[in-house]
């Protein structure tokens, strides 16, 4: 790689920070969490689960804007690696106060509504606020409720939080931030944006800033930790302690963060975050819009990419179910050629893909439908927010004018190695009508279509039953 910087740069309380990790006891996939938590001044971030699931190490992080603005997103501290961070600026709960000392607006209503008993969960609540603060104004209780998913409290409840929320973010987000933004943003600009490689005793952490470098260094390093978001391999090193010789981050790649819509396809670019996405979704595909609402948590969302989730082959993954129902593919390149691979074919066993040691997965193309296909997504879980899918369902159906089955496609998650579809189930339905007699003679075959395991999350019998139930479900919302 060309014009390479060893060294990480952020902004931290008003100043940019520079990490040598030539001469640091820092490593490559030291987390932001753990980062903050070595500083004298920055011990309100918390760790409570080291897995994105609680929220209590909840920062946001500013991100500059072409018009010059900033963006600010919540983000969980301890999926982060201190590498991802580069060119952006880092807001702890320490950072709220202005510069008389008084509270943030969202820290103040927090003390004015009783909004914290033991205090250990209310600097993660406080981010998520912050961020809704400076997004949000006068949000709805939807919006509240979905900013504070990713945080847990287990002590003072969750009503004077969510009424904290609503009676602060009622000041277009006005504050000390918006009046130091163009200091901000200077800053910013002055940290380089050239690619970086970070090499220590025992890891190679390389972080291209072009797509070209990226697929160079595949080439170079096949065997290395591919990521773009990190919300799941991060869980090998902050919860298996792993140490991951190689990773190359393609996080910092613009190229891959595009979003091209056509009349007749939307194509996705594998660095797009999951809530960078969905605003292009909710029209043409609005299963996986409804289906990404109930993933992970706000927090999550802004940091996972679509890249990173299908790179992944998690047999519960939310996504694959849905993405297969709409006909997507996946495009994979290398420094000679790009191919596109139906979602169909691209997980070939338990966490593999089709994707060949040289190539990355650089984005996602969705065709648009036409001809009046009804596609609906469902996940099965303990809870409605937060909560890993125990089945999920992505289904489809072609319908003709006597409402006889013409093509049909029953993807689930949950019920196998891999994303896996009822081939003989959709065998029988085609050419038969949408009925519910047949739906329930189909019900029937699904004890032959998958051998389900059972695990802390469900029994086999469960998962048969449930999902023998969605198509029942499925059938029920789209009957005319």
């Amino acid at each position: 790689m060309s014009n390479l910087n060893d060294s990480v740069s952020f902004v931290l309380d008003d100043k940019v920070v520079t990490e040598d990790f030539r001469n640091s006891a820092l490593r490559p996939t030291t987390t932001v969490l753990n980062y903050l938590r070595s500083l004298p001044l920055h011990k309100g971030v918390k760790e409570g689960c080291a897995e994105g699931d609680c929220g209590a190490c909840t920062v946001v992080l500013g991100e500059l804007q072409p018009d010059g603005t900033l963006r600010y997103e919540s983000v969980d501290s301890c999926l982060l690696f201190l590498p991802m961070i580069h060119g952006r600026q880092l807001i702890t709960v320490e950072n709220l106060k202005n510069d008389r000392g008084e509270l943030h607006p969202v820290q103040q209503a927090m003390v004015e509504t009783n909004g914290s008993q033991c205090g250990y969960c209310t600097p993660g609540f406080i981010m998520s606020l912050f961020s809704l603060y400076k997004n949000k104004n006068h949000p709805s209780r939807e919006e509240i409720d979905d900013s504070l998913t990713g945080n847990l409290c287990r002590c003072t409840g969750y009503k004077p939080i969510i009424e904290a929320a609503a009676t602060s973010c009622v000041h277009h987000g006005m504050d000390q931030f918006s009046r130091n933004e163009p200091q901000i943003a200077s800053l910013l600009k002055s940290i380089p944006r050239e690619s970086l490689q970070l090499q220590t005793g025992q890891q190679l952490y390389l972080r291209p800033a072009k797509l070209s470098e990226a697929l160079s260094l595949i080439r170079l390093h096949p065997e290395a930790f591919v990521i773009c978001g990190a919300t799941d391999v991060a869980l090998r090193v902050t919860k298996k302690h792993e140490i991951l010789k190689e990773i190359i981050d393609i996080s910092g790649v613009e190229e891959l963060k595009l979003i091209s819509d056509k009349p007749d396809v939307l194509s996705i670019g594998a660095g797009v975050s999951l809530s960078d996405a969905m605003g292009s979704l909710e029209n043409n595909f609005p299963a996986l819009y409804e289906m990404l609402n109930v993933f992970g948590s706000q927090q999550i969302r802004n940091v996972a990419t679509f890249g990173g989730n299908l790179g992944t082959a998690s047999p519960i993954g939310d996504t694959l179910p849905v993405l297969i129902a709409y006909n997507a593919k996946v495009v994979l390149s290398n420094s000679a050629k790009r191919r596109e691979v139906s979602l169909d074919e691209f997980v070939v066993g338990y966490r593999k893909t089709a994707r060949r040691p040289d190539e990355l997965i650089t984005a996602v193309v969705l065709p648009k439908m036409r001809n009046g296909s009804i596609v609906k997504s469902y996940k099965v879980s303990k809870r409605k927010d937060l909560d890993i899918s125990t089945v999920s369902g992505g289904f489809r159906i072609d319908l003709n004018d006597r409402q006889v089955v013409e093509n049909i496609k029953l993807a689930y998650g949950g019920m196998a190695e891999t994303t896996k579809r009822a081939l003989n189930v959709e065998k029988f339905f085609v050419g038969k009508p949408w009925k519910r007699e047949v739906v329930e003679e189909a019900m029937q075959i699904f004890d032959g279509e998958f051998s389900p395991i059972s695990d802390a999350r469900a029994g086999a019998e469960f998962r048969t039953i449930a999902a023998r139930n969605l198509l029942l479900k499925f059938w029920s919302e789209t009957i005319s």
